[in-house]
């Protein structure tokens, strides 16, 4: 895995709305064989979950901005 960090922005939540918020920011990690089957695999309070990929759009962000980001979502 690079040092280069994804994001991705959800869109739909439906069915999880209580863990799942819709245009909330998550990182996305590296996970070719979920994303073959169409899932994303994202970070939320420090545990990472499988959700459709459909349910997110990605991002591409300035470095400035994932740097902040990254250091946001640490703690």
């Amino acid at each position: 895995m690079n040092d280069t960090r994804q994001y991705a922005v959800c869109v739909k939540n439906e069915g999880h709305e209580e863990s799942l918020d819709v245009r909330k920011i998550y990182e996305v990690l590296s996970d070719p064989l979920a994303e073959s089957r169409g899932f994303l695999r994202v970070v939320d309070e420090d545990e990472d979950y499988l959700y459709p990929a459909s349910w997110f759009l990605r991002l591409d962000l300035p470095q400035e901005i994932e740097t902040a980001l990254a250091g946001s979502m640490r703690g």
